[in-house]
C-alpha cells in the first residue's frame, strides 16, 4: 500500500527541491547567480553588487530604495523569477513607506 504513494511523494520532493534551488538571495549571490535571474542583466547585477558592497540589503524596501532600476513592479517580477532578500520573496506592501510594521497614523 505504501508503495503506491512513493512515486507521488518522490515527485513532490523533487518539485520542492527544484523550487528551493532556483532561489537566489541578493545578499549572498555572485554576479553569475544574479545574471541567471530572468530580468537581471550585467548592468543591473553590477548596480546590485555595488550597493551590496556598501552594506547588505535589509529587506525588499531597502533594495528598491538603493538600486536604480528596481521599483515595485521590477521587484515583483524578479521575485517571481527566484530573487529573494534574506530568503524572503517580495510582497507589494514591502515597497510602501512604513511597511516595516509601523501602523499608519490617523
Amino acid at each position: 500500500m505504501a508503495n503506491r504513494f512513493l512515486p507521488a511523494l518522490c515527485l513532490a520532493a523533487l518539485l520542492h527541491a527544484g523550487t528551493a534551488l532556483a532561489a537566489v538571495d541578493v545578499n549572498r549571490a555572485r554576479e553569475a547567480d544574479l545574471d541567471g535571474i530572468k530580468g537581471i542583466g550585467p548592468a543591473l547585477s553590477s548596480r546590485i553588487l555595488a550597493e551590496r558592497a556598501k552594506g547588505r540589503f535589509q529587506d525588499w524596501r531597502d533594495l528598491i530604495s538603493r538600486v536604480k532600476g528596481i521599483g515595485p513592479a521590477a521587484a515583483a517580477r524578479l521575485s517571481e523569477n527566484g530573487l529573494t532578500v534574506d530568503g524572503a520573496s517580495y510582497a507589494p506592501q514591502d515597497a510602501r513607506p512604513g511597511a516595516a510594521g509601523t501602523a499608519p497614523s490617523h
